[in-house]
């Protein structure tokens, strides 16, 4: 695309308002990222609080139930509603002609997404689905390391931290939901808050004990990333989380959230050797949630994306994608024990 893409942000939450103050950002070369940002929301108290953050750079929609006329005109929609509320509209978006950006982290919801692949596909459109730290980044480190090897057999992804309101709600019902693993190949169901294992991610987090829940991160690596015979997603929780997963959220957590961190172990071989590649981030959730759905957005207006419905495993070469979102402040390192492919550790960025 020669001009810069009109883009349509749903939801005017953390993560919606964070995508757009993203996508206003220059460019590295300095010119405008986009032409038009729209931001729609459900909340009329918010949008007037947003209008004098963002003033006349952002048109503001108030509208509960989405239709056509709410997303004419974009190049690409990102949809960074609740999660289990995004299908609706990317189905509206995919039939309006935009490429879309979902930000769902909820297993069925982006089982429902994958299966817009046909219609994407015909329509010559992406859809790129779970855009933030995990999935997303997890996503593209999944791949990036995949590059590094010959060939990839395991993926095990933990996460920790959530990154507002509606995440940790989300958050919450992952914990209490069934966990949906592949192992030798087949899909198998366990228990959320089963299998606890001590995860180690990058300091100053360093350790913290996760667990299974119904997170999308193993069927969106599998769909994208063949080979891969095992697949694992955890949650870090701590002890009152173990105590109180079960009840309702009564007491909201900060608009933000505390800092979160993400790790991604691949296993698998190289000149017919046993290899693990293993990276890490530390931010706050909802600013790498965001960042990534922004440049995700500006790679799909570029015409980069892979056509279909997929998670961001699916993009062939993440490198550019990493390497902007490294120059936004959102840097992967790697763990010690990949001295084989030049790093020095886990305080080492990520670097092509």
């Amino acid at each position: 695309m020669s001009t810069a893409p009109r883009v349509v942000v749903v939801g005017a939450g953390v993560v919606g308002a964070r995508v757009t103050r993203e996508l206003l950002g220059p460019l590295a070369d300095g010119g405008p990222a986009v032409s038009s940002v729209r931001l729609v929301g459900r909340r009329p108290a918010r949008l007037s609080a947003l209008a004098g953050a963002f003033g006349s750079r952002v048109e503001l929609v108030e509208r509960d139930r989405m239709d056509r006329a709410s997303l004419a005109g974009a190049d690409v929609v990102v949809v960074a509603r609740a999660a289990g509320d995004q299908f609706d509209v990317a189905d509206q978006a995919v039939a309006a002609g935009a490429h879309v950006v979902t930000t769902s982290d909820d297993l069925e919801e982006c089982r429902a997404l994958l299966a817009l692949d046909d219609r994407a596909s015909a329509a010559g459109r992406s859809v790129s689905i779970g855009a933030v730290m995990a999935p997303g980044l997890s996503c593209l480190l999944t791949r990036h390391a995949a590059g590094l090897l010959d060939g990839i057999d395991e993926v095990h992804v933990a996460r920790l931290g959530a990154g507002g309101p509606s995440c940790a709600r989300q958050r919450r019902r992952a914990l209490r939901g069934t966990a949906t693993e592949l192992r030798d190949r087949s899909w198998s169901d366990r228990p959320g808050f089963s299998g606890r294992e001590l995860v180690w991610f990058p300091d100053p987090i360093g350790g913290a004990d996760c667990y299974r829940a119904e997170l999308p991160d193993p069927l969106l690596l599998v769909d994208a990333v063949p080979g891969v015979r095992r697949a694992t997603a955890r949650l870090a929780a701590s002890r009152v989380d173990r105590c109180t997963f079960w009840l309702p959220m009564f007491v909201g957590p900060p608009d933000e959230g505390a800092p979160g961190a993400v790790r991604v172990e691949v296993r698998g071989h190289r000149a017919g050797q046993r290899h693990d590649v293993v990276y890490g981030v530390f931010d706050r959730p909802a600013v790498a949630a965001a960042a990534t759905a922004a440049v995700v957005t500006l790679q799909l207006a570029a015409g980069r994306g892979p056509v279909g419905a997929h998670g961001l495993a699916a993009w062939t070469d993440p490198l550019p994608i990493l390497l902007e979102l490294a120059r936004r402040g959102v840097r992967a390192a790697v763990f010690e024990g990949s001295r084989e492919f030049g790093v020095r550790g886990d305080d080492t960025t990520l670097s092509g």
